[in-house]
């Protein structure tokens, strides 16, 4: 299950850490404790729009940026998800007909068989 919570608290750390900022300069910018910014950026808590408009200023990014980044990550993780549910079909087994090599000498018989495995039993 895809949470956005944690997409959103994924890309928020991205943008704080390429700034090279603490939690603590962030909170602090934002006026939100550290200890809920920390959780929100590890997709804990919900962040309202006022609290994400506020982080936004605090790294001075647009929201809708931020937003863009997350739908990216949205749709590749919707992505990954669904080709992961895809089921796998089993490999397909030739049908091989049975054929009677009575009285022919061994020498004689040739078996053109597929690259799998096959046995060949003598009667």
């Amino acid at each position: 299950m895809i949470l956005l919570r944690r997409l959103l608290g994924d890309v928020l750390r991205r943008q704080r850490q390429r700034q090279g900022r603490t939690l603590r300069e962030v909170s602090s910018s934002a006026r939100v404790s550290l200890g809920y910014l920390s959780e929100v950026e590890r997709g804990q808590k919900e962040a309202s729009s006022e609290l994400l408009s506020a982080i936004c200023d605090a790294l001075d990014v647009r929201m809708s940026e931020l937003m863009h980044e997350v739908s990216d990550e949205l749709a590749l993780a919707e992505l990954a998800e669904s080709a992961a549910a895809e089921p796998v079909p089993a490999p397909v087994r030739p049908m091989l007909n049975s054929v009677s090599v009575a009285g022919v000498p061994p020498e004689r018989v040739t078996i053109k068989a597929p690259s799998e495995a096959v046995d060949v039993v003598a009667a």
